[in-house]
C-alpha cells in the first residue's frame, strides 16, 4: 500500500522541521543568528488516468483525470534575514551592523568568510579578530601605547593615546553585501561562505550603496522569535502524530487483508 511510503515521507519531513526549529531554540542567544525555515514540496505523481486523455470514440475527454500523491520532500532551508535588535555592551571592539552587510573574514586557509558577529577581540599583537582568532580584513593593528579606540559609523577605526588629544586613524572597516544573501552558505561559528546562488560580493563603506552603518560598543541580538518557534514546534509535533496515525491504520487495514479466509 502506498500510504505506508507517504506517511513515512511526511514523518521524515516533520522530522526535519523540529530539527530546524530545535537549532533556532538553541541559537536564541547567538549573536547575529537569523532564524531558519523548513520548506517542502510534494513529490512525483502516479498518473493512473491523465488529464484531457481520451474517454470515448466521440472524442469526450477526462475532465481531470486520477493522479495519486507519492507524498512530500524538503526543498529547501531558508533563512529569515532580520535586523536583531541591538544590545549596548560598552566595550571598545564590540560592533553591530545596523543595516544591510556583512564584515570580511580572513580564515587561517586563505578563504574570505562573512559574518554578522561583531564581538571582536584584540590579539597580542594588537590585531582585530574574532572571537576564534580570524583577523578582520582589512587588517588593523592597535598599537600597544593606545588607551582607547573609537570607531565610527561608517567604520574609520581611530586611537586615542595619553600624550595627544587628537585621534590616529588606524584604517576603516568596510561591508560586503549580497544580491542574494539567503544563497551564503553557513560554515558555523557564525561565519558564511560565498557560493554561485549568493553571487559575488560587493565592498563599500557602512552607510553608502544600501548598506548599514556600524554601532561602537552594541552587538545584534538574535531574531529568533521564540513564541513562533514553540507554536511551529507545537504543530510540527501534530503533524508527526497524524502520520503515525495514518501508519498505523494502514498496518490496521493490511493486519484485517491477512486474515481473510
Amino acid at each position: 500500500m502506498r500510504a505506508l511510503k507517504i506517511a513515512a515521507t511526511g514523518m521524515s519531513a516533520q522530522q526535519m522541521r523540529v530539527e530546524t526549529i530545535s537549532n533556532n531554540l538553541a541559537n536564541m542567544n547567538t549573536t547575529g543568528y537569523n532564524a531558519r525555515r523548513a520548506e517542502f514540496a510534494d513529490l512525483h505523481y502516479q498518473q493512473i488516468s491523465r488529464a484531457g486523455s481520451v474517454n470515448a470514440s466521440d472524442g469526450t475527454v477526462l475532465p481531470t483525470g486520477v493522479q495519486i500523491g507519492l507524498g512530500v520532500r524538503p526543498s529547501a532551508v531558508t533563512v529569515h534575514l532580520a535586523q536583531g535588535s541591538l544590545s549596548a555592551t560598552g566595550n571598545d571592539l564590540d560592533l553591530a551592523v545596523e543595516g544591510r552587510g556583512y564584515l570580511e573574514i580572513n580564515l587561517p586557509s586563505g578563504q574570505t568568510a562573512y559574518t554578522r558577529d561583531g564581538g571582536l577581540k584584540r590579539s597580542a599583537e594588537g590585531m582585530i579578530i574574532t572571537s576564534d582568532g580570524f583577523p578582520v580584513s582589512p587588517e588593523i593593528v592597535i598599537p600597544d601605547d593606545a588607551n582607547s579606540v573609537s570607531i565610527n559609523a561608517e567604520g574609520e577605526v581611530y586611537a586615542y593615546f595619553r600624550d595627544s588629544t587628537e585621534g590616529q586613524l588606524l584604517g576603516q572597516f568596510h561591508l560586503a553585501s549580497f544580491a542574494n544573501a539567503k544563497g551564503l552558505e553557513a560554515l558555523g561559528g557564525n561565519l558564511f561562505g560565498e557560493t554561485e546562488a549568493s553571487g559575488p560580493p560587493t565592498l563599500a563603506t557602512p552607510g553608502e550603496e544600501g548598506l548599514g552603518i556600524v554601532r561602537q560598543g552594541y552587538l545584534e541580538d538574535s531574531s529568533v522569535d521564540a513564541v513562533r518557534e514553540v507554536t511551529e514546534l507545537i504543530e510540527a509535533q501534530r503533524g508527526y502524530e497524524m502520520n503515525a496515525k495514518v501508519i498505523s491504520a494502514v498496518d490496521q487495514m493490511m493486519g484485517a487483508t491477512t486474515q481473510v479466509r
